[in-house]
């Protein structure tokens, strides 16, 4: 693993919050030090960084070394060799976005995690709007961006969108829904299960042999309803953020 695939400068996170941000996507205790030391020398203000549940020796370390936990991220995953794509009936209709359709995806994003429990809310020095706008870029660029998401579905209830499903191809052999939300008015509905009923369909059309999906430990009705679809406890992650003044 190079520097760059361990630690590197988030220009995005930067912009947003107006502070030097930097992230680690899987520091253990053995690469802490030089984590560290990326983040001195480019004078990084909050470092945002994942590391295994399982690894207690690196949770102690980051723990020792200033890290305070921000939330915990589990994934399942669904084998697609012996799936057969499901049908159901629903007034929602799902499909493919549309250019017209994205400034209401960025609202749907915009509503559905408003005071989500996520780490850039759970930080109290990070202002909470601004957080929310993080996941409202995020929708945006999956819709406009094929690197970011290979394929966004929308639903559709009564002529207005209600809810989206961005999914991103990680490997010929696997696919991972990356981000989802449904406005609060169309929760209940059974919208989200209707996106994993789809977005499995797609998956299998396009060859995918497993497809991966994660949320907060706290979300327990997003692990419900694809527990429900025959997804599997796969791992988890800690986030964890350190703030160097």
């Amino acid at each position: 693993m190079t520097m760059t695939d361990l630690v590197s400068l988030s220009e995005i996170d930067s912009n947003r919050f107006g502070v030097n941000i930097a992230r680690s996507n899987l520091a253990t205790s053995g690469n802490l030090a030089s984590v560290l030391e990326f983040c001195k020398e480019k004078q990084v203000d909050l470092l945002i960084s994942r590391c295994g549940s399982t690894d207690i020796a690196s949770v102690h370390a980051m723990e020792k070394a200033g890290f305070l936990l921000m939330d915990t991220l589990v994934y399942l995953k669904k084998d697609l060799r012996d799936y057969s794509p499901q049908s159901f009936q629903s007034d929602v209709n799902y499909r493919t976005v549309k250019p017209d359709d994205i400034p209401q995806v960025v609202e749907v994003a915009r509503s559905s995690f408003s005071g989500y429990r996520g780490h850039y809310h759970a930080d109290p020095r990070l202002d909470a709007q601004k957080a929310t706008e993080a996941y409202a870029s995020w929708a945006e660029r999956c819709c406009e961006d094929p690197s970011v998401a290979a394929r966004v579905l929308v639903a559709e209830f009564q002529d207005e969108i209600v809810g989206f499903r961005a999914i991103r191809v990680n490997s010929p052999r696997q696919a991972e829904f990356i981000l989802a939300g449904v406005s609060p008015q169309a929760r209940n509905r059974g919208v989200y299960r209707g996106f994993v009923i789809e977005g499995l369909r797609w998956c299998k059309e396009i060859g995918a042999e497993e497809v991966l999906v994660s949320t907060l430990l706290v979300n327990t009705a997003v692990q419900k309803a694809c527990t429900q679809m025959g997804f599997g406890a796969h791992n988890s992650y800690y986030t964890f953020h350190k703030w160097f003044k």
